[in-house]
């Protein structure tokens, strides 16, 4: 049933429910009722049987309906079509068309909040998701947040550019489980200054350190689609796992998520450089009291254990000033937000002959004091 949209609809009033981000469970956008996930999911397992039969009777039907008209062009999408998919709204009837790789949308003609299961056959199910805990007015309070206090932003920037687009999209997410078994060296040094009345000694004392030990890791993030910035996805971070949920589309309505285009195989590089740049990170933070620590080689083993497949909460912000896209990204359960902003180029050359003027009269200063 690849093409079939499963529609969450109110069982009081036969509204369109969405995801709650406030309350966790399902509201209707109408008569405001509140339902639990596992209710809803109840009502609607006998759903996809009786879409399926639908579908079928529409297929049969179309098959014998004649049209008069003759198109112009019987072409296919071809070798283009390969990456779209296309289904139809149940609520206006719609046909939109979609890349292969989103597994909810919404419809841009009805607005009304759908999933699409069918396109999950043949991929691998979630274990888990983090849903929504803040909503898009949140999302666009925390960009106003960022403009401000920074001094090179062009002053029109926030006032001239519009947010384009606004979505929440839960990110597809690869989580590691394991061990890293970590035996380093380091090399050391301290200093010390001795002053006497006619000289200045200063001793270098240089180390070798070695430092062994064990550090075990669990759900390490990778995110899995190759749409979104690995860079956007790792300054979001850290994901609070307390609040992971066995996975269930109840709680896709009214977000978008994508399934994942880079698997687990192309994740594990990345797990696993995190992975070792965490061992020796913790070992090197053990080498207290010296002036430098530098690496001198040594070993890290990992042990690789179970990977897990989950669907993070993600707000995506896209705005336009001057031409130019700026995207923003917002960790939607903690409100942690990056994004990259423009430069008055004018501001910072200002900025830059003041600093210079204010060292130019130190230095000025400096040595009209050693002259006298």
């Amino acid at each position: 049933m690849p093409d079939q949209i499963t529609n969450y609809k109110c069982p009081a009033c036969g509204g369109p429910l969405h995801f709650s981000n406030e309350t966790q469970d399902l509201a209707c956008d109408y008569c405001e009722s509140h339902f639990p996930v596992a209710q809803i999911e109840a009502l609607y397992a006998q759903h996809d049987a009786s879409a399926a039969a639908a579908q079928s009777a529409a297929q049969q039907q179309q098959q014998t309906d004649e049209s008069s008209w003759e198109l112009a062009s019987a072409s296919d999408w071809g070798g283009e079509g390969q990456n779209l998919t296309a289904y139809n709204c149940p609520s206006c009837g719609a046909q939109l068309i979609c890349e292969q790789t989103t597994a909810a949308s919404s419809c841009p003609y009805c607005g009304n909040p759908t999933i699409i299961p069918g396109q999950l056959h043949g991929m691998l199910k979630p274990d888990y998701v983090i849903p929504f805990k803040l909503d898009k007015n949140a999302a666009m309070n925390a960009l106003r947040n960022h403009y401000k206090g920074k001094k090179l932003l062009p002053s029109t920037f926030s006032k001239e550019n519009h947010i384009e687009e606004i979505k929440g999209v839960y990110v597809p997410f690869w989580l590691f489980d394991g061990a890293a078994h970590a035996d380093l060296v380091f090399d050391a040094t301290r200093t010390h200054v001795t002053e006497t009345r006619n000289e200045r000694i200063t001793t270098t004392e240089h180390y070798k350190l070695h430092r062994a030990g064990t550090i075990p890791f669990r759900m390490i993030p990778v995110d899995g689609s190759s749409k979104m910035p690995d860079d956007h996805m790792d300054a979001i971070e850290p994901f609070d796992y307390s609040e992971l949920k066995p996975f269930s589309t109840a709680y896709l309505p009214g977000f978008y998520a994508d399934k994942y285009d880079v698997g687990m195989e192309e994740s594990a590089a990345r797990a696993d450089e995190r992975a070792q740049q965490t061992a020796r990170d913790a070992m090197r933070a053990t080498c207290h009291g010296y002036e430098s620590v530098m690496d001198a080689g040594g070993q890290i083993l990992l042990d690789r254990g179970k990977v897990h497949y989950a669907l993070l909460p993600i707000w995506m912000l896209s705005t336009k000033w001057k031409g130019q896209n700026f995207l923003f990204t917002m960790n939607g359960q903690t409100g942690k937000l990056i994004g990259n902003l423009p430069v008055d180029k004018g501001r910072y050359w200002r900025y830059f002959a003041i600093a210079a003027a204010i060292g130019t009269v130190a230095a000025t200063a400096v040595i009209t004091l050693f002259m006298h």
